[in-house]
């Protein structure tokens, strides 16, 4: 990638261990940032490293950047209460040596090889920590808090990139284990970026940071950045078996009895699916692309391993004092377009069930904040707030408190551990139930990615929504937020609808479509359409419907020439809603035309209107007008709504209206309480609606499209 020197800056930093850092910032030309930021991620399939990114713009809370680096050149591991700092290359070699000082005193050394790997053990302490300290236990934490004051100076990006695995809140919360650890299992993979690329997406700027340490006289500049490459992915051997329906459901019902009991009030237990992935980096890139989210993830963390992700709920996020959180709970499946999407956004803002579902949550992260945050500053910011994601919409709260003097973005991570959205409450007590209930240990589900900062600032996602790599095989592990009222059979099929977008991406599957009419269903191919426009606001739409269908379709004004009728010689004539009345239109004249030409005609509003005055009916004025107001239609016979609901939703625009009894020679085939709203004459070949079928309030299900394919089949006939 080309750079251009010139434009270079600079910076020196002395860090609080006395580290001297040096930061070059070069600017990366906006023709070229995409090429630089694809070979960076191509390397990550290869050699450590991660990707991070942000497909979600939503004001306030998130916005658009993107991230990556490769060849850290130390990388962080714990396991259980040990944790380890090995240099990946040269520079860590040089850098290690003030990593290790900073170590020591944190536990026990088990293990110290000068210039390459320093490895201490903190045991348990048996001394009492009030509440408001517990994030001071000694723990792992101990001696990444150490790391991170020998770094800390301004720089905003320079820090730790990584993952933290559930089982780390065993080092403040001990639980009564059910399962056996794996071997392999890492609790915390940490790496020191010493190159990487940022894009700022909202400024459209990007830069290419590279940073050279210097420690005891001893200086990383020229020093190779490369490290070792990874040995290539085994074939994927054969996948575990995949959940036992019912199964899940049963673990709920077991919940609910602890509702009852009083020993929770709501737990989110997972379990795990399976898929092959032989290119993680492939897999990363479709995922982006068919399911954007807020934390969008790729890690290799060594040792054959990868977390790839698309989170859509933050973790912790600090910046100077300032602690926000933003809870997920509430989930509807998304619909077919945006109109199915607000009637399913109705649906879930009015379910009780899922409005208690993130109100628990809230409480319990405000009470996580208030152990470190200054007396009332932990405010709810926005409640209840919708986000769209490919197959789903959640209902998310925003929270945020200001952090007391004396803690700090760690002791707001570990207060948090882990988010009631992935555990349940009261925390202790459904984490037991996990850990009892659930088919396996979590590993890195349920804990958090992302960036602890030199700075004080933090910015991490849940692991949710996430795939573990190994051997070729991706776990997909999903849950639900349970409650009494929660419904078994509904919860399991909420995981593996969580799971599914991923699922998919790993099979390689595009997104699938929106169900539409089969292209070839279009019962108006080959059929000519006159559509007499009465001088109305919604004609040309009305006419999109009949061309969807394979119609041709010509629009008359009103007042045209009757023997245009027999030049155009159309199969259907179409009476357009309007203003006003029949007459003020001289409809009755056109009718009188379409009999004498034995023409079959469909009639919205107005036309309806028309054809009840024609055939010496009456109309009536509504108490109230409808303009633009759902109504709800029932279906009381005739042709016109087959293979249709017998009740559905539709859209009305107008105060004239007819009652049964003032209609004569028609079938009245649809009601909205007394007023007609659709009437049929199968022998003279006439139909119309009181309704609008080409508006959006009519358009669930395709209610009105598939009523226009009823209108072209019957004149067909």
């Amino acid at each position: 990638m080309e750079t251009d020197a010139r434009r270079a800056q600079t910076t020196e930093y002395l860090t609080a261990g006395g580290v001297r850092v040096l930061r070059t910032a070069v600017p990366v030309d906006s023709e070229r940032k995409s090429d630089a930021l694809a070979a960076l991620v191509a390397s990550v399939g290869e050699r450590r490293g991660g990707v991070l990114s942000s497909g979600m713009e939503y004001p306030g809370r998130y916005s658009r950047w993107h991230m990556a680096y490769v060849d850290p050149c130390v990388e962080l591991v714990a396991r259980g209460r040990r944790i380890a700092a090995r240099a990946l290359n040269e520079r860590g070699r040089v850098v290690l040596p003030a990593m290790a000082a900073a170590m020591r005193p944190a536990g026990e050394v088990v293990a110290d090889r000068p210039g390459e790997l320093i490895e201490v053990f903190i045991p348990p302490t048996e001394e009492f920590f009030p509440e408001e300290e517990r994030s001071r236990q000694p723990t792992v934490f101990t001696a990444l808090r150490a790391l991170i004051d020998l770094f800390r100076c301004p720089d905003p990006h320079l820090g730790f990139y990584g993952a933290f695995g559930y089982d780390l809140s065993l080092q403040f919360e001990p639980l009564r284990l059910n399962h056996p650890r794996p071997a392999d299992q890492r609790d915390l993979v940490l790496h020191l970026a010493d190159e990487l690329i940022v894009v700022d997406r909202k400024r459209e700027t990007s830069h290419r940071l590279s940073y050279e340490f210097i420690v005891d006289g001893a200086s990383t500049e020229g020093l190779p950045r490369v490290t070792e490459p990874a040995p290539p992915l085994p074939a994927p051997k054969e996948l575990p078996p995949q959940p036992v329906p019912g199964v899940y459901a049963q673990m709920v019902r077991e919940a609910k009895r602890k509702f009852i009991a009083g020993d929770l009030f709501e737990v989110t237990p997972a379990h795990a699916m399976y898929g092959r992935c032989d290119s993680p980096v492939a897999f990363f890139e479709r995922l982006r692309e068919t399911n954007p989210a807020p934390y969008e993830f790729l890690f290799n963390l060594g040792e054959g391993e990868f977390l790839v992700g698309a989170s859509p709920e933050m973790f912790v996020r600090v910046s100077g004092d300032r602690v926000e959180t933003c809870p997920i709970a509430g989930t509807i499946r998304r619909g077919a377009d945006a109109l199915e999407d607000a009637a399913q956004i109705r649906t879930i803002l009015s379910s009780a069930k899922d409005e208690s579902e993130l109100t628990m949550c809230t409480d319990v992260d405000r009470n996580d904040k208030a152990r470190i945050c200054v007396p009332g500053s932990v405010k709810v910011l926005g409640r209840r707030q919708i986000e769209l994601y490919s197959r789903l919409i959640h209902t998310v709260d925003h929270i945020e408190g200001r952090l007391r003097p004396g803690f700090d973005a760690l002791d707001a991570f570990l207060t948090h551990m882990w988010a009631v959205t992935v555990t349940g409450a009261p925390k202790t007590w459904a984490m037991q139930f996990i850990e009892d209930h659930e088919d396996a240990p979590r590993r890195w589900y349920g804990g958090a990615v992302g960036f602890v900062g030199f700075d004080g600032s933090m910015n991490t996602g849940l692991t949710l929504r996430t795939a573990q790599i190994r051997d070729g095989v991706a776990t997909v592990r999903a849950g639900a937020t349970l409650l009494y009222d929660s419904d078994p059979e509904e919860e399991e099929r909420e995981t593996h609808l969580k799971a599914s977008a991923l699922l998919r991406a790993l099979a390689g599957e595009e997104p699938q479509a929106p169900e539409t009419e089969q292209e070839a269903d279009r019962p108006g191919e080959g059929l000519k359409v006159v559509l007499v426009d009465f001088e109305d606001s919604f004609v040309n739409t009305l006419a999109d419907y009949f061309r969807q269908q394979g119609a041709e379709v010509v629009t008359l004004r009103h007042g045209f020439p009757l023997h245009l009728l027999d030049e155009h010689a159309p199969d259907l004539v179409v009476l357009s809603p309007g203003p006003g009345r029949p007459a003020d239109f001289d409809t009755a004249a056109l009718l009188d035309a379409l009999d004498a030409r034995n023409l079959p005609a469909f009639g919205v509003c107005l036309g309806l209107q028309a054809m009840v005055e024609h055939a010496g009916g009456q109309l009536s004025l509504l108490p109230e007008p409808a303009h633009g107001k759902p109504g709800q239609v029932k279906v009381t016979g005739g042709q016109l709504f087959e293979g249709l609901p017998d009740e559905f939703t539709a859209a009305r625009y107008h105060s004239l209206h007819a009652t049964a009894d003032q209609v004569h020679g028609f079938q009245v085939t649809a009601m909205t309480g007394d007023v007609v709203m659709a009437i049929e004459d199968p022998a003279k070949r006439r139909w119309a609606v009181q309704f609008h079928p080409e508006s959006i309030l009519t358009a669930r299900d395709r209610v009105g499209h598939r009523l226009i394919a009823n209108v072209l089949r019957l004149c067909r006939k």
